[in-house]
């Protein structure tokens, strides 16, 4: 196929518009060397804590061309999912929790991949070219392909921004052996603007366009296993699952049309503003039957209840103290030691009670530490 096959890409371009993709582009095969080096120096720095995986695959992720060598063109799509509320709106309110508006649809891996995959088909067929589909799942920039692409550039929260659709975009690639017309990359117009700066709570960003994921609250609640660092507990407020504040201070969203999203993410009304006591019930059953066909799901019931228990530490309700307490025995270490943390700001006076029956037969040390340490 030619580069300057126009018509292929008129058509590509209105089949994905027919797919629900609001955001089209056209990156090389080939990142400029820049993209690599940033991302080589973030992982050397630690600043992707527990996400191994990220340093096993470097090259590939550095460049198209090294995960696929036949790769010619990178077809960059993006879905909206603007949110049709305020995603600040329960900041502060001690009975709900906060999930993230990306999560409170349907997985966008299996909307986005599912489309992608027809188009790919598509393509494939119509040209006779080769053809491989990415969703967050494999080593692939996308941000970094979306921004030379023309969808947007890297906001200084490190997240795709768009003048026509603000910071709300699930990304999505094709890899082609087809050789099309590339996109005019996007200019950045941040400018002197650092309200995503300004409003993280955990002051994730040590300068901007970089990000710690080890203080990222997105992180802490998703990728996170283990217990959260004490020191940033207090700063997570009732965010238990992914965290919007960066994305939803940026002045770009004012362009951001609801209308735009795709059906598949509006929110679900039970995710929309949850109770946190309700939440804390939830056993393994419940949590799958709740979170089913969300990407909640995935982190399963106990990385859950330890971030919902978190929230529920960081608030006043005195009403969730008999879940709490009963948590304090609950069969994860990781959900004992967020109760015991929980309970002591809540209850200092339950605490030091209940630490007398249980803190000499708990046998984990990262339960014993909570007891030792709250």
């Amino acid at each position: 196929m030619k580069r300057n096959n126009t018509n292929i890409v008129n058509e590509l371009q209105a089949k994905a518009q027919s797919e629900g993709f609001v955001a089209f582009g056209i990156a090389p095969g080939h990142l400029a060397p820049r993209a690599g080096l940033r991302l080589r120096q973030w992982i050397e720095e630690g600043r992707h804590g527990d996400m191994l995986w990220m340093e096993s695959r470097v090259d590939e992720r550095a460049n198209p061309d090294i995960l696929w060598p036949e790769v010619k063109s990178v077809i960059m799509l993006g879905m909206s999912y603007a949110p049709p509320h305020d995603p600040m709106a329960l900041a502060g309110d001690d009975s709900k929790a906060r999930i993230s508006v990306y999560a409170q649809g349907r997985d966008y891996h299996d909307v986005v991949k599912g489309a992608l995959k027809r188009l790919a088909s598509w393509l494939a067929h119509s040209a006779e070219v080769g053809v491989k589909v990415f969703v967050d799942t494999a080593p692939v920039m996308e941000k970094a392909l979306a921004e030379v692409a023309g969808l947007g550039w890297q906001g200084k929260h490190s997240n795709i921004v768009s003048k026509e659709h603000g910071s709300w975009l699930f990304l999505g690639a094709i890899y082609t052996t087809a050789e099309l017309a590339l996109s005019v990359p996007a200019t950045d117009t941040c400018g002197s603007c650092r309200a995503c700066q300004d409003i993280c709570p955990t002051n994730a960003f040590p300068a901007p366009y970089q990000v710690d994921a080890r203080r990222c609250i997105s992180y802490l609640t998703i990728e996170h296993k283990g217990p959260i660092d004490r020191e940033l507990r207090p700063l997570m407020g009732n965010h238990i699952y992914g965290c919007d504040d960066c994305l939803a201070v940026c002045p770009w969203n004012k362009f951001a049309e609801t209308a735009a999203a795709h059906k598949a993410f509006l929110p679900r009304e039970a995710l929309v503003a949850p109770r946190i006591a309700d939440l804390l019930t939830l056993d393994d059953a419940q949590f799958r039957a709740l979170f089913s066909g969300s990407p909640v799901k995935r982190i399963g019931r106990d990385r859950f209840v330890r971030n919902v228990l978190i929230a529920a530490g960081n608030g006043r309700d005195l009403g969730v103290l008999p879940v709490v307490e009963m948590l304090m025995d609950d069969t994860s270490p990781v959900v004992r030691g967020a109760a015991i943390w929980a309970m002591s700001r809540l209850s200092p006076k339950i605490f030091a009670r209940e630490k007398q029956v249980r803190f000499a037969d708990e046998r984990d040390p990262s339960v014993r530490a909570e007891w030792t340490l709250s």
